[in-house]
């Protein structure tokens, strides 16, 4: 039983965050790619992907519960979550496959095939990241170790961005030379296979110590009634916000530089190369994610400041102020646009560790409150959270291209280029206030936490 002054090792923190380099390998290619690869590449109408986003979450309100049921009740001798890192890491590779694979079927046939394909990933990334989430909350029961643990955990999720942001376009086009459809297929092949690779590393060097109350046996309507307490649903409210946010944003960027930035010629302090707009979108991605890892770093010195939740609402705000002051540049401002990216993507470090810090923290004030540890339900219901903002972000942003009369790969009208600035600064920043908002009454503080981990340590004994 871990004890509340019981550390670490930084094999065991880097083996865990490798884990969330795998997840992100895919999620930063649905953040980035998967709406401009259907409309784009496989040729389906916007207004059909956005419904698709939307319709497929209501499997979610099923899926991920469920999951986080079935892994709270596991047991196996190498514990509650890691099996499944080890037992799903190849469906799930296999998942990401098939979704970025675009047969040469009618338009009807490519959209069917684009449902089945496209659930079929997003219960296979829920079936191994709600163990994976939840793996965090019973490595370890001390505050600050959690929140170090989810400092490596997203320089590993920013990793994986990296990978993707700088890698993937390049390996669509060594792959596909010109043929996109076939690019993306095997981009994600290679994609896929190391995100398996990763995952069992994760599985191999964690270990779970934190083990549920004595005697404690399943009550799903008890757990999910204990999980509707305010913590939770400010964090859970405010990361579908949140993620709505950040995926409206990156979802754009695609957009903004494909028909708005294009190709140019960048000059900065003497410095002048011309650029394609694949090279500046991965410049603009790729130096983002590098600040992001210094803000990531960050993490314990903002938590230890400021409180988690207060940290949280402070930068989740600068990150807003960053959003919307993109609607002044121009589309040659380029030092303009790096900039405000950089300030934003520094910020938004923090935020994303703070995040899942404050999930655990919240398990804990449920075990404490209610005398039951249910970490796979918490988990769960956050990835559901999550996954309910990266769908509404990615709608959102192909409903409003259509509502502004976006038609793929075409020279786009007055209106449908100030309908891509707007998506690009003020539209997404919307979402962030409301985050801002709900986080600013989030009432577990370092004091309070504090009381509930003696306590709990007590009880553990």
């Amino acid at each position: 039983m871990t004890t509340q002054g019981e550390k670490l090792s930084i094999r065991e923190k880097i083996g865990y965050a490798v884990g969330d380099t795998a997840s992100n390998l895919y999620f930063q290619t649905f953040l980035l790619f998967i709406p401009i690869f259907y409309t784009d590449v496989v040729g389906l109408p916007a207004a059909a992907v956005a419904t698709m986003f939307a319709v497929s979450r209501v499997f979610d309100a099923v899926n991920d519960p469920l999951m986080g049921t079935i892994a709270d009740r596991t047991q196996t001798r190498w514990g509650k979550f890691r099996p499944y890192l080890l037992w799903l890491a190849v469906p799930f590779g296999l998942a990401g496959f098939l979704a970025f694979s675009s047969p040469d079927l009618s338009p009807t046939g490519k959209l069917v095939y684009a449902y089945i394909t496209y659930n079929l990933l997003m219960i296979a990334y829920t079936a191994i990241n709600v163990p994976y989430a939840a793996l965090m909350g019973v490595m370890t029961s001390n505050p600050l170790e959690r929140t170090s643990l989810a400092a490596y955990r997203f320089v590993g999720v920013f990793t994986g961005g990296l990978i993707i942001q700088g890698a993937a376009l390049w390996m669509v086009d060594f792959f596909g030379k010109g043929d996109q459809r076939a690019g993306w297929q095997w981009a994600m092949a290679c994609i896929g296979a190391l995100a398996v690779a990763l995952f069992w590393v994760t599985f191999a060097t964690t270990r779970e110590r934190v083990s549920p109350p004595p005697g404690q046996k399943g009550d799903l309507a008890r757990d999910l009634r204990g999980l509707l307490n305010r913590p939770w649903l400010l964090i859970g409210l405010a990361t579908f916000f949140q993620l709505t946010f950040i995926v409206a944003r990156q979802s754009t960027a695609a957009y903004y530089f494909k028909y708005l930035v294009q190709d140019q010629t960048l000059s900065f302090l003497g410095f002048s190369r011309d650029m394609s707009y694949e090279a500046l979108i991965s410049a603009f991605l790729v130096s983002g994610t590098l600040v992001t890892i210094v803000g990531t770093m960050c993490s314990r010195w903002f938590a230890r400041q400021l409180g988690k939740g207060r940290a949280y609402a402070v930068l989740m705000a600068v990150s807003v102020v960053a959003q919307v002051a993109f609607y002044l540049a121009g589309p040659t401002d380029l030092v303009l646009i790096f900039t405000l990216n950089l300030i934003g993507q520094f910020v938004w470090g923090p935020v994303s560790v703070l995040q899942w810090a404050i999930y655990t923290d919240v398990a804990d004030h449920m075990e404490w409150k209610n005398g039951r540890r249910a970490t796979g339900l918490v988990m769960a219901a956050s990835l559901f959270m999550l996954k309910m903002g990266l769908a509404m972000g990615g709608a959102f942003v192909v409903w409003m291209l259509g509502v502004y009369g976006f038609e793929a790969n075409q020279e786009q009208s007055a209106a449908t280029l100030q309908g891509i600035r707007l998506l690009m600064s003020v539209f997404p920043a919307l979402f962030g206030v409301a985050a801002v908002a709900l986080m600013s009454f989030y009432p577990l503080s370092e004091k309070v936490m504090g009381q509930v981990e003696e306590e709990l340590a007590a009880r553990r004994g």
